[in-house]
């Protein structure tokens, strides 16, 4: 969930996976942003059966997100109808958000943060949430989250998933002077993400390891 902005990266961090909100390559697995995720090869659609946008607050159990009056993450997400692969994905949506609340608050550990992500990309977006609020940065603007697959499913337990973010208009913007950091859309505003994510003992799907690919034609809205 992929864009911010960071100094140690020229003041491009990524979000969601990072923001900027034009956002920047990266992987916060450890490799590249084109590290081959475990059946990722594979085009298994989430829209299989047509519905409306998940709505966080009609789901057992949904988190409850607090995004400042400026930011605004809209998800588009449709059943497959198979109760595993609509779980995971509905986690996966849930860990975007997460993603971008804990940015925007500058909060490394923030309830839903540590819900929804662990092992890597727990650790690596922790960092860089910190690290954002260090350089002074926070978030305005909309995030989109669209297109939802899962790739491969392996014993109920874990899972491959893509998706994509538009940050056509999201923005990183300084703390203390509210100067929005302004930055013209094109293809990179537009991030592929290809991620694994696995059950934990409380039933969630967390993201476990997570790269992202800028300006990918799948995801490219025009």
């Amino acid at each position: 969930m992929l864009t911010m902005r960071q100094k140690a990266t020229g003041v491009a961090l990524l979000a969601a996976v990072a923001f900027s909100v034009t956002g920047c390559s990266s992987d916060s697995g450890g490799g590249s942003a084109n590290d081959k995720i475990k059946g990722a090869g594979s085009e298994e659609s989430a829209s299989a059966s047509p519905s409306a946008s998940a709505s966080a607050a009609a789901e057992k159990n949904a988190p409850a997100f607090a995004f400042p009056a400026d930011v605004k993450a809209t998800v588009e997400r449709d059943t497959t109808g198979d109760a595993v692969k609509d779980a995971v994905l509905r986690d996966v949506a849930y860990s975007a958000q997460a993603n971008i609340e804990a940015f925007a608050q500058g909060k490394s550990q923030s309830v839903n943060l540590n819900r929804y992500f662990s092992g890597s990309a727990y650790t690596y977006w922790t960092k860089q949430v910190a690290d954002f609020k260090k350089d002074g940065l926070t978030l305005t603007g909309e995030y989109r989250y669209y297109d939802f697959k899962v790739t491969d499913v392996a014993n109920a337990g874990s899972a491959a998933v893509t998706y994509c973010e538009d940050q056509s208009k999201a923005f990183s913007k300084e703390i203390k002077t509210k100067k929005v950091l302004r930055t013209s859309p094109s293809n990179n505003s537009y991030v592929l993400y290809t991620l694994q994510a696995s059950k934990d003992s409380a039933g969630d799907w967390q993201v476990t390891r997570q790269s992202w690919k800028k300006g990918d034609p799948s995801c490219v809205r025009t």
